[in-house]
């Protein structure tokens, strides 16, 4: 790669070598503009690259990622790699929630994903949630490399399952991992988490009404902005929800009086990391999946960071909004309608009002 740019070279999900990827995808500098020098994906993966994705001033890069047959299927192992090069933008979405088949014979099935982000680059990876079927049994696992001055996006959660057949927490076992190392190979971000049914409790038990589990990670400089605002808005939203009107005090905070407790109906909190403080976690723990996106929304409203436009009208709420978190002309509202003045939308698959 050109200008002082990087490549690394790892290897996939253990004995696996590089010829063995499902899927590579290598985005660079080209006139300019980011752009996808190299695409490869094969059975059961399919990469969708749109080719217009908004003003010719757009620069970024956008990919859907997805597999034949709607899912991952019991024993799928699924490998990727993303190259993203230096001052290149991309994301990394999918059309609808990732569905992980149930498991057949104890079989366990595997996703990983690897990615290189080059010098003032940035890769924003949102998915829509996984969602496990029952007995399902499902690993993915994430890696990153970075250098002093990338930037990087990461969406991670889960739902409950398919509420509409009955099934709550109602999988056998899921893995989620992610892990951020520097150029040295030094550990920046480890991070991992396991839900597994257990002798003695339910996954449900655990989890009590709660019902979508997420981790937003924003790491690097051209995410500070981001950063600041996500942290004060946390702090707020969770004041509010820990805090109970009260006539004489102003506000009251929510204890076992009375012999009930309140639960809040979400919860979020966030912490730094690296040796500079330039990334931040959000953790979110929902009991409906409007509920986290909504309160993602508020999380970001406001923020004006980077510019990214939409390759399709008919996108998911959650795309769009998160699109519109780094639009510097967008607003997330708290009640999760977006305006946008690089937009004009008359429809929306999510059933919300119409947004122009």
């Amino acid at each position: 790669m050109q200008g002082g740019g990087f490549q690394f070279q790892f290897q996939i999900a253990g004995a696996r070598d590089r010829m063995a990827s499902d899927g590579k995808v290598v985005v660079e500098k080209v006139g300019e503009k980011s752009s996808v020098t190299r695409c490869f994906s094969k059975y059961p993966l399919k990469f969708i690259i749109p080719r217009k994705v908004g003003p010719s001033k757009t620069d970024a890069v956008w990919i859907y990622s997805l597999t034949y047959g709607g899912g991952v299927v019991s024993g799928d192992s699924i490998s990727c790699e993303f190259t993203i090069g230096d001052a290149c933008t991309t994301v990394l979405t999918t059309q609808a929630s990732t569905k992980v088949y149930k498991s057949m014979g104890s079989k366990c099935s595997e996703q990983v994903l690897e990615a290189s982000i080059g010098s003032d680059a940035l890769l924003a990876v949102v998915p829509d949630p996984v969602t496990c079927f029952s007995t399902a049994r499902y690993s993915q696992k994430q890696v990153f490399r970075v250098v002093s001055d990338s930037s990087l996006v990461i969406v991670d959660w889960i739902t409950s399952g398919r509420h509409e057949s009955g099934e709550k927490w109602d999988f056998d076992l899921y893995k989620s991992t992610n892990h951020i190392f520097l150029e040295d190979n030094q550990p920046l971000f480890l991070d991992t988490m396991l839900l597994e049914r257990g002798s003695i409790t339910s996954i449900a038990e655990r989890m009590q009404d709660y019902q979508v589990i997420a981790m937003v990670v924003l790491l690097g400089p051209k995410l500070k902005q981001v950063q600041d605002q996500v942290q004060r808005d946390v702090k707020r939203i969770m004041s509010e929800q820990l805090h109970i009107p009260s006539a004489s005090l102003g506000h009251q905070v929510i204890t076992k009086s009375d012999n009930f407790l309140m639960k809040p109906s979400f919860i979020a909190s966030t912490s730094v990391f690296g040796p500079k403080g330039n990334g931040v976690v959000v953790r979110i723990a929902a009991m409906t999946t409007e509920e986290d996106v909504f309160l993602t929304d508020k999380v970001v409203s406001g923020t004006k960071a980077l510019f990214l436009t939409f390759p399709d009208y008919r996108i998911p709420v959650r795309q769009l909004f998160f699109a519109c978190c780094f639009c510097n002309r967008a607003r997330v509202t708290v009640h999760g309608l977006v305006s946008c003045n690089n937009l004009k939308i008359d429809k929306l698959d999510s059933g919300f009002n119409n947004v122009v």
